[in-house]
């Protein structure tokens, strides 16, 4: 397959390209800074030219337009939305309004620019996969803690463009959906999470491959739990 990963250069979109290199897959990796993705680079070394590093900044247009066209014609089975801010966590009172515009672009927009980008190089492909990594902080029903609120707004607006996209592309046979990798031990979920990189890696991969068109639409537990919107 032809594995397409946002935010790959560190935590859960590392991984994923480091296993899916190791099982023989082509891998395109979208960063922002490809010049400083040293461990993208060196996974590139042992992988006999399966490995693309490219530019992509999900909240810059331009970013994402020329990392579609660097692509080329290739077909992309699988786009994995993977690149994503933590943002502030602040209280009503105190909330930088800037973060939480900057984490909504990221989070939800920055997924909208890339798929639509993308979209043609999908199209070439029979697999047609999109996944979203979202965070069950985004879900309303399980919101018992409140806060967060940059964090969970644009996770529950990226569900919602999860929701919409498998709605338009079903049709034409797209899976589309949300994905929930757990607390992770990453820069992001930090050294208290109880999950590791790996464990949680090994759990979407499983996943992905047997996502079937009749779930697009959904959210998961990277072990295929259904989450409540």
């Amino acid at each position: 397959m032809r594995v397409v990963i946002t935010g790959a250069n560190r935590g859960i979109g590392l991984e994923l390209a480091r296993r899916y290199l190791e099982r023989g897959d082509h891998v395109d990796a979208g960063v922002r800074n490809p010049e400083s993705a040293h461990d993208l680079a060196a996974l590139g070394k042992g992988a006999s030219g399966r490995l693309r590093v490219l530019a992509c900044d999900v909240v810059d247009d331009a970013s994402v337009r020329a990392f579609a066209a660097a692509l080329g014609d290739v077909p992309v089975d699988v786009l994995i939305n993977n690149a994503g801010v933590m943002g502030k966590w602040l209280s009503l009172a105190d909330l930088d309004f800037q973060d939480v515009t900057r984490t909504f672009d990221t989070n939800a927009v920055g997924t909208l620019r890339v798929t639509s980008a993308l979209l043609p190089h999908l199209r070439r492909s029979s697999v047609r996969k999109v996944v979203n990594m979202s965070s069950r902080m985004g879900s309303i029903a399980e919101n018992t803690d409140g806060g967060a609120y940059a964090y969970r707004m644009s996770k529950a607006g990226l569900n919602m463009a999860t929701k919409s996209m498998s709605i338009d592309l079903r049709g034409e046979n797209f899976t589309v959906v949300s994905l929930h990798p757990d607390w992770v031990k990453t820069d992001m979920g930090g050294a208290n999470a109880p999950m590791s990189v790996e464990e949680s890696v090994t759990g979407i991969m499983k996943l992905v491959d047997r996502l079937s068109r009749a779930e697009s639409g959904g959210f998961y537990h990277f072990r295929g739990d259904p989450i409540p919107w």
